[in-house]
């Protein structure tokens, strides 16, 4: 247990996970759809205040999971209730803290049917999806995996749109392929080492062989939930069908699982595979900046433009897991929040139009920006930031990404470079839309109170990272470091063996 720091006082990991379920509990008995969602804004908003203690307390210096809680479970199995989070996992649980208030803001008058539902799978989502960065056990880690499974296909298949059962079945079966790959390879583990402890499984000797065939399933466990190309296709289908909140929880924090994963199992437990497997995962990278941008460009429908978007973006992300240096691994990690942010940002903006218009068309909101201000000023920061723009957050993403790619491979590197002109191309041809084309829509109002509450956020981050981004890259460096000495421990070793070129 020398991997976790133990937490002496209130087990804030555990209150974090269990607040939402406990108030998805409690929201049972609530009548009255607005209290319903008063009461679910509360929980929220309390859960993401409890989480910042885990900023200011987060001790930068060192690798170590911190804030563990470590009770047995199951002794004879070896299986344990143990939760920590280190540099890699604590800005994916603030991102999920910091999204959830502003999902139920998002969708206070977009859901008008089966509000109580609606908002109890908003809080057991919350639940596992903060469960899934916490956990340090594997079976634990399997749960909470699969528990976001019913409550996004119920928040796609009851108030997605008219394709949502579609849509839903398409997720389900999707992610469940996935997950039984995961659970492949978690066995494998297991019989190997006799544990399901996380930590405990990095840095074990496993052989050659072995190690490809965990990659693999891994691999199709996570390249499935980025989604990489070509696994991606449930990803529109799921975004257009989806309320907005399901798209923004999509968008934001479901997509990260699958680069998390990457970063806290392929890398550790399987670093030789990585090595060996790794040029032709930094090419699928590629291939899915190259295609979501091409798609994306080719998109009338807003929420499509920015689904394929997001394949583009996630290319980008697996592109600097995978060349497997400091800059390429933090801007990959920086990139995961700023995608959350901004694309989260662009998925709210899209859902409140579509309250207002009943479309998601380009040209039904030609000109909006003569009579919607207010909402056209978010929208084009949220997509300057989507491309990249100088003193936004996803520019300095991007640019870590592409500065780690080019000191290892510069042929790779330049392939990915056309990804950030078709980004450019994309975004700007939606600005160009609501900005310059058609007569204006004067039947529509502008963004009210509730709704710029809902932004401001979001664009406050978008600045913050892309002017002092320093704040949010300085925790990660323990974790990363300690990440890339195993990955480079185990190849002098098998080097010196002969084992890989």
């Amino acid at each position: 247990m020398d991997f976790l720091i133990m937490n002496e006082g209130f087990p804030l990991l555990s209150a974090l996970i269990f607040l939402p379920l406990a108030g998805a509990f409690i929201l049972l008995f609530l009548p009255g759809e607005n209290v319903q969602r008063i009461w679910t804004m509360v929980v929220t908003s309390v859960t993401a205040v409890i989480s910042f203690p885990l900023y200011s307390g987060f001790d930068s210096t060192t690798a170590k999971y911190q804030f563990g809680e470590h009770i047995g479970w199951i002794p004879s199995l070896n299986i344990n209730y143990t939760l920590g989070i280190d540099g890699i996992s604590l800005l994916l649980v603030l991102l999920t803290t910091f999204i959830m208030p502003l999902c139920v803001l998002g969708s206070w008058t977009y859901i008008q049917k089966r509000v109580k539902e609606f908002m109890i799978c908003l809080l057991v989502m919350e639940t596992a999806m903060l469960g899934v960065f916490m956990a340090l056990d594997f079976v634990l880690f399997y749960i909470l995996w699969e528990a976001m499974l019913i409550p996004m296909y119920l928040l796609i298949g009851v108030w997605g749109g008219p394709r949502k059962i579609y849509a839903s079945i398409k997720f389900f079966l999707y992610t469940l392929a996935g997950s039984v790959m995961l659970l492949v390879a978690i066995i494998a583990l297991y019989l190997k080492t006799g544990s399901f402890s996380i930590p405990m499984m990095m840095g074990q000797d496993y052989s050659s062989t072995f190690q490809i065939w965990v990659f693999l399933a891994f691999f199709l466990a996570f390249a499935i939930k980025v989604p990489m190309f070509p696994f991606h296709t449930w990803l529109p289908a799921a975004h257009v069908e989806a309320p907005t909140a399901g798209s923004v929880i999509l968008a934001s924090i479901l997509l990260k699982m699958g680069t998390y994963g990457f970063l806290r199992f392929c890398l550790p437990i399987t670093p030789l595979a990585t090595l060996s497997l790794g040029p032709y995962v930094l090419w699928m990278s590629v291939a899915a900046i190259l295609y979501g941008g091409f798609t994306a460009l080719a998109q009338s429908d807003m929420k499509k433009l920015i689904a394929y978007s997001s394949v583009g973006h996630m290319g980008f992300v697996t592109l600097g897991i995978f060349f497997l240096n400091r800059q390429g691994l933090e801007g990959a990690l920086l990139q995961m929040i700023n995608h959350g942010v901004t694309t989260g940002a662009l998925f709210l903006c899209v859902g409140m139009m579509y309250e207002r218009t009943h479309s998601r068309e380009l040209k039904d909101h030609s000109g909006i920006a003569q009579n919607l201000p207010i909402f056209v000023s978010f929208l084009t920061v949220f997509s300057l930031s989507s491309l990249a723009f100088p003193a936004t957050n996803s520019f300095v993403g991007e640019f870590m990404v592409l500065a780690g790619a080019f000191s290892v491979n510069k042929i790779i590197a330049g392939a990915a470079i056309p990804g950030a002109i078709l980004a450019a191309a994309y975004m700007m041809r939606l600005l160009q839309y609501v900005l310059f084309k058609g007569p204006g829509r004067p039947d529509i109002a502008d963004l009210n109170v509730r709704e710029i509450v809902t932004l401001t956020p979001l664009l406050f981050f978008v600045f913050w990272i892309g002017l002092a981004p320093e704040p949010f890259i300085s925790v990660m460096h323990a974790s990363v470091d300690s990440l890339l000495e195993q990955v480079n421990l185990a190849k002098s070793a098998h080097v010196a063996l002969n084992m890989i070129p």
